[in-house]
């Protein structure tokens, strides 16, 4: 199959390395990727938020399946001008893409479609959001209504806090004050055809900079996939999952559908495990970064199949997604000054040296090639994935092979997975 992957992160390295290790000659082109993608798939110099320059090239190319990695080419209706051309392509339109480009938008369909979540008021001025805060108590969740790269939701107990978060996200734009829930939180992907819906496993990402969860919130700084301790209150995976493709999922794909917004592509679910059930935190309209860099690696069946099923209405005739019983863990390399003003153009070394550690491979977010060496171009610099047949194994392989890769000021958890240490 000749594919194009949209993106240029750690997630888009991780799809494309999952369409590689497939037992099929595809032929994948990536726009614009970056340095560590050049190694995997042909680079396309082309803005992938643009509706136009994308189908142009994917007609020339006699392009069979499209994978849209990030969140703004999905919101910039990307996937609609391709699917006007006829060209199958995994990603949600514009309108149902709002599931993650409104948070208000998000939050009337999880109601209508009768889906648990915590209470929300919808704040379009300061003094709005100043009697939310008071009517919902502390803790304050504060969400920035549209995309914020992962910066715009704020947990805290300042108040002051809150209304200056507040402030910085009303520019036109409402902000959404939250009740707190409190719980374990989860990630949990769907493929979705608009109607039929399939779950992969589960992760736990890690939201905050530093250790033990303090420092600002961030896209992301780690992952381990599965998650043992479902087992303790659900009496396993397969059965957590059951309950929330039952509860969760399917309404909300049954309620897109029924209002003429057909969600075609991949329902990320980020849900907490209260004392009152399992609730919604928020939905995503595409794969998460970095869950799927330890979801893809443990699934068996082949990635591009199942994508191409999604994109063409076709996955009522596919069994669940199986996974092998693999562990994985995932630790984030950033750079400093990480999230508020990351130092960018230092050089990376070692990276030899890390990918050569058994079980372990890379996939890289914001790196670039200058010469004969690669510097970092963002905050999150890569993405450093250990398999094993433990978590004790997968841990140990990706803090040795992180440990091997020299930048300056570098930043990185040292706690990912510490949850399931003894498994």
């Amino acid at each position: 199959m000749r594919i194009l992957v949209l993106g240029s992160g750690a997630r888009e390295h991780a799809l494309i390395l999952a369409l590689r290790s497939e037992d099929a000659d595809h032929a994948i082109f990536a726009a614009p990727g970056n340095a560590g993608i050049a190694a995997d798939a042909h680079l396309v110099a082309l803005d992938p938020s643009d509706p136009v320059a994308v189908t142009e090239f994917a007609g020339t190319e006699s392009i069979g399946l499209v994978i849209v990695g990030p969140e703004a080419p999905l919101i910039a209706g990307v996937a609609d001008a391709l699917r006007t051309r006829g060209i199958p392509v995994f990603g949600p339109g514009k309108a149902a893409a709002q599931l993650e480009g409104s948070k208000a938008f998000a939050k009337r369909v999880i109601d209508a479609a009768g889906v648990p979540t915590g209470r929300a008021i919808r704040a379009h001025t300061l003094a709005e959001v100043a009697d939310a805060l008071d009517e919902l108590g502390a803790p304050h969740v504060v969400k920035a209504d549209g995309l914020a790269a992962g910066k715009g939701v704020l947990v805290t107990d300042d108040r002051a806090a809150a209304l200056a978060h507040a402030e910085t996200y009303l520019t036109g734009a409402p902000v959404l004050v939250e009740e707190f829930l409190s719980g374990p939180e989860v990630s949990l992907f769907f493929l979705s055809d608009g109607d039929s819906v399939l779950p992969l496993s589960p992760a736990q990402d890690y939201k905050r900079l530093r250790d033990g969860d303090a420092g600002p919130n961030t896209g992301g700084m780690g992952a381990y996939s599965p998650l043992p301790w479902l087992s303790e209150r659900f009496g396993g995976e397969e059965e957590f999952v059951d309950l929330v493709t039952r509860d969760i999922a399917r309404p909300v794909i049954r309620q897109l559908d029924e209002e003429g917004t057909p969600f075609i592509g991949l329902l990320y679910a980020g849900l907490i495990l209260t004392d009152e059930g399992v609730k919604v935190i928020e939905f995503n309209a595409r794969f998460g970064d970095p869950e799927t860099q330890v979801v893809l690696p443990r699934l068996v069946d082949p990635l591009s199949e199942l994508l191409l099923a999604a994109a063409s209405g076709h996955l009522e005739d596919r069994p669940r997604p199986a996974f092998a019983e693999a562990t994985a863990v995932t630790v984030v390399l950033a750079s400093e000054g990480y999230p508020e003003a990351p130092v960018t153009g230092r050089t990376l070394s070692g990276l030899e040296e890390a990918g050569a550690v058994d079980g372990v491979h890379l996939a890289h977010a914001a790196t670039v090639r200058d010469g004969a060496y690669l510097v970092a171009s963002g905050g999150r610099v890569l993405s450093v994935v250990g398999l094993g047949t433990t978590f004790h194994e997968a841990r140990t392989r990706a803090y040795d092979a992180i440990g091997r890769i020299g930048l300056e000021g570098a930043q990185y958890r040292t706690d990912i997975a510490d949850r399931v240490l003894e498994t």
